[in-house]
């Protein structure tokens, strides 16, 4: 029996707004599952109930040690996601009993954009934070 999640929609329309100022990030819905691209290349997945995992998760790429610290510090949040974990991949609980840092989340997908993005695009974009003041918590 498939788990139902009332709060995706919540969850996903947050996601929308945290990826929603990172240039070039396009949000796609395949088999159940949401991913974040950049020029063809993911950055995050929002992934409900995966293979039977039983969880409402976002994995995120993630530069090198970012992983290991995160699942670490905070293993009620954070995870190693199969597949994807040799790569730095780390995944993040984003369901309601899980109490998201959606600060961190939201820190963990710019991180992910800088990670793919260009120079430019990144130069850009910390001029339009300058100048807008620092971003918003709990976006």
């Amino acid at each position: 029996m498939t788990r139902s999640w009332p709060e995706l929609g919540r969850v996903q329309a947050r996601l929308g707004r945290l990826v929603g100022d990172l240039l070039g990030v396009q949000s796609t819905d395949a088999h159940g599952h949401r991913s974040y691209t950049l020029k063809a290349k993911r950055i995050a997945g929002l992934l409900v109930d995966h293979h039977g995992d039983d969880r409402l998760a976002l994995w995120v790429k993630a530069p090198p040690g970012e992983q290991k610290g995160l699942v670490g510090s905070d293993p009620r949040r954070y995870f190693v996601p199969p597949y994807l974990a040799p790569s730095g991949w780390v995944g993040a609980l984003v369901d309601d009993a899980s109490d998201p840092d959606w600060d961190q989340v939201g820190e963990l997908l710019e991180q992910a954009w800088r990670m793919s993005v260009g120079k430019r695009a990144v130069a850009g974009y910390d001029a339009a934070k300058t100048r807008t003041g620092a971003a918003q918590p709990n976006r």
